[in-house]
């Protein structure tokens, strides 16, 4: 069992540090506030906990056996990251805007004005990880293979996938944590907005492709 637990640790530290949607959102939310990018984490590890339960149930096969079903899912998940992408993009605008307006002399909202109030961030970080048909597929595909032999295997995996979503909270944790430590120079106006502009792009490049991949 020890050693099933580190090799299962040490897998999802490797799944963790790909890159992906949620790393991006994370870090993106962190530029605001580390509230914001901690309950983006929470909400994301909900989703992680939530596919594990659905793969220790068998249901995840059910979605693998449709394409239709997947597919939908696969297109409902591209429109949440373009989404988000969008919506960073809007961010630097108004932020530009907000400078310019500064700059001008005139009596205008400041970046910080576009933060997320907590639900919308422990809501951003759920959304984008229950829409993402690949993370249903990976639970059902990684989980299993960590099932100590002879251990009743609905248990064995919900215990998995709750060991799992902890792990990462405290892994991704330490990104929110990183990205507070440079609010010094992260809090200039500028870098922030060209951060969101970055990370809106890629959300954006993210969405695109997963709603052409077949």
């Amino acid at each position: 069992m020890p050693t099933t637990l580190l090799a299962f640790l040490g897998a999802c530290t490797l799944v963790a540090a790909s890159p992906g949607p949620s790393t991006v959102l994370i870090i993106k939310q962190s530029l605001h506030s580390r509230r914001s990018g901690f309950l983006t984490v929470l909400g994301n590890e909900t989703g992680v906990f939530i596919w594990g339960v659905v793969a220790a149930f068998g249901l995840t096969a059910l979605l693998t056996a449709s394409e239709v079903a997947y597919d939908v899912m696969r297109i409902v998940g591209a429109a949440v990251l373009v989404g988000f992408g969008v919506q960073a993009l809007r961010q630097a605008r108004r932020a530009k805007k907000a400078e310019e307006g500064t700059a001008e002399g005139r009596d205008e909202s400041t970046w910080e004005g576009t933060h997320k109030s907590g639900w919308a961030s422990y809501r951003g970080g759920l959304l984008l990880n229950l829409a993402n048909p690949k993370a249903a597929v990976f639970a059902m595909s990684f989980l299993p293979q960590f099932v100590p032999e002879g251990a009743p295997h609905l248990p064995a995996m919900v215990g998995l996938a709750a060991l799992w979503a902890v792990y990462e909270i405290g892994y991704y944790g330490l990104y929110v944590w990183f990205v507070g430590r440079l609010k010094t120079m992260l809090s200039r106006a500028g870098v922030r907005r060209r951060l969101d502009q970055v990370s809106g792009g890629v959300l954006l490049l993210l969405g695109v492709r997963m709603a052409l991949e077949s």
